[in-house]
């Protein structure tokens, strides 16, 4: 009998991690190995399992996860880190599978792989084949508007949502991030391949899941002349094939017909779709990625690059 790759999920008890957890339950192709709840945070019942096991899945804080990752270090346990410690880190492989041709068989192939954020995975998804077409051009000057259900913000503020009564700062819409210095910046500008550092808009809403992910652009300022149809077709190209990026119908807006996204859409799904809005007479166009945070953005995500990592259908 074949033996079963054994997955270990270091923070299990976190959102993305539960969530994981929840999807591995029913197979039977792997072997989960999990410690008591008293030894979770035991430094040595840890290290045990992050070099015992096939694949562990970090679901840690960012300091955690390196030290989780110097744990491994020099043994045979491969990573997947679902934190934002490693993701513009060259030695590890960038777990978008859709990113760029080849890319699935690059994650397939590495020894340490870091799971996407959500708000970027909609957005490198937009961005990246504009700019390998020549459409984005160098200095083009990237801004990227995006809201997400609660449960992207973890336990304490799902907490502050779903407690009765509501806390104070359960707002049902609110920015943040306008410091400039979100956390998903800098792997939106590497693996995007933008020259200069995009202006990201987050905000979070009062849902728990689902989120959509808005690049607008000025057609006149791009690196050459196209059209709404041009970008929706260079879309349907670069995904063309590809299981779980979806590029949705051509829509076009006007003032008699406004056309409207529902975040929640995709809940409980791992697609990811992507829309053109566009207005020739304007020259003016958005694109926009919609996915469940906790699918295609996070913990499905990390499913599909354990898949990958074991060579598992």
């Amino acid at each position: 009998m074949t033996r079963r790759p054994t997955v270990f999920i270091d923070g299990e008890a976190g959102t993305t991690g539960l969530e994981i957890r929840r999807r591995l339950a029913s197979r039977a192709d792997i072997e989960i190995v999990s410690l008591p709840t008293d030894s979770r945070k035991d430094p040595e019942a840890r290290r045990r399992a992050l070099n015992e096991v096939d694949l562990a899945i970090l679901c840690l804080p960012d300091d955690a996860s390196r030290e989780a990752a110097s744990m491994a270090a020099g043994g045979r346990t491969r990573l997947l880190d679902a934190s934002t410690a490693y993701r513009v880190d060259p030695d590890w492989v960038y777990g978008f599978a859709e990113m760029a041709p080849g890319h699935a068989d690059k994650i397939a192939a590495a020894r340490r792989v870091s799971n996407p954020g959500c708000y970027p995975t909609g957005g490198i998804a937009l961005i990246r084949p504009l700019v390998e077409a020549g459409v984005l051009g160098p200095d083009y000057p990237v801004s990227v508007h995006a809201t997400s259900g609660y449960s992207g913000g973890g336990k304490k503020l799902i907490e502050s949502y779903e407690s009765e009564p509501k806390a104070a700062d359960a707002s049902p819409l609110r920015y943040y991030g306008l410091n400039l210095e979100h956390k998903h910046v800098p792997e939106l500008q590497v693996h995007g391949r933008l020259a200069h550092r995009p202006i990201f808009l987050p905000s979070v809403g009062n849902w728990r899941q689902g989120m959509l992910v808005a690049l607008p652009l000025h057609l006149r300022a791009l690196a050459r002349p196209v059209s709404g149809a041009d970008l929706h077709g260079i879309l349907a190209d670069y995904y063309q094939g590809q299981k779980l990026v979806r590029v949705m119908p051509l829509e076009l807006s006007s003032k008699t017909s406004l056309a409207h996204l529902d975040p929640e859409a995709l809940n409980g799904s791992d697609m990811l779709e992507l829309f053109v809005f566009a207005h020739p007479a304007h020259g003016q166009a958005t694109l926009v990625a919609r996915l469940d945070n906790l699918g295609k953005g996070a913990s499905g995500a990390a499913v599909q690059n354990m898949d990958l990592m074991l060579g598992l259908a």
